[in-house]
């Protein structure tokens, strides 16, 4: 049995992870932590000091704010880690990186859980090897608080480092509404009404090519929670970003 500990159990993903723990063989959650309590089936805690369970994986759907101090706290008290906030600065990482080689424990930071945007993101990956220049379109809910998303940076990345030649198109035109990331153009949009939504779109002479994913609900991220949960002691060097890297990929 995977013992678990929930930072951020209050909030829309983290009752989403709380129902799905509950009817997941093998996993059991033990302790939630949340700066405004609720009634839970659990101990809750308040702030990290008041914490008094042992579990084997943290789960941390908090704040930009706060995941840094959290995962720290976890690797210290020989946890496991899986991060689905975002906000980590590189700094922030390779801290994170070198506390988990120190004390033998495993970090996954997961931009998206959902496998159909992992899907997306390695396929666009291996678009870029034939066609560099590309854009990415993301959208969400207006609540989200970064803007370009964390999906859209790690999407940037693959394809930056899918590329085999450099875009034709870097430095060409007025810059995004959004952020240039690794020489790619990230368009953000929040909008009541959606969820998550993230398009990328190729182009070449004479042709385009979109690859695009939709999240309709937050049950789309179970089944990546689990696979993380499950599958964080198997990350390779310690700690490694994406759920690619507990997949077969």
């Amino acid at each position: 049995m995977t013992k678990v500990l929930l930072a951020g159990g209050f909030g829309k993903m983290g009752q989403a992870i709380q129902k799905q723990i509950a009817q997941t063989d093998g996993l059991e959650l033990v302790g939630i932590l949340a700066p405004h309590p609720k009634p839970a089936d659990v101990p809750v805690f308040e702030g990290l000091d008041l914490i008094d369970v042992r579990a084997d994986v943290w789960v941390d759907v908090t704040t930009p704010g706060t995941v840094y101090d959290n995962a720290e706290y976890a690797l210290n008290a020989d946890m496991d880690v899986v991060i689905g906030t975002s906000g980590l600065t590189e700094a922030q990482t390779d801290a994170l990186k070198k506390l988990a080689q120190n004390k033998k424990r495993h970090v996954l930071v997961v931009p998206n859980f959902s496998i159909s945007a992992v899907l997306m993101m390695h396929f666009a990956g291996q678009a870029a090897k034939y066609m560099p220049d590309a854009e990415i379109l993301e959208i969400h809910h207006q609540d989200k608080l970064d803007a370009p998303s964390g999906t859209a940076r790690a999407t940037a990345k693959k394809i930056a480092d899918g590329r085999r030649e450099d875009p034709r198109l870097v430095g060409v035109g007025q810059p995004a509404r959004g952020e240039d990331i690794n020489d790619v153009q990230v368009h953000a949009m929040r909008l009541p009404g959606y969820l998550a939504h993230e398009e990328v779109i190729f182009g070449a002479t004479g042709e385009s090519l979109h690859i695009s994913q939709d999240s309709i609900s937050r049950e789309s991220f179970m089944a990546g929670v689990v696979l993380a949960i499950e599958h964080v002691d198997q990350v390779g060097d310690y700690l490694a970003v994406g759920l690619d890297a507990v997949m077969d990929l």
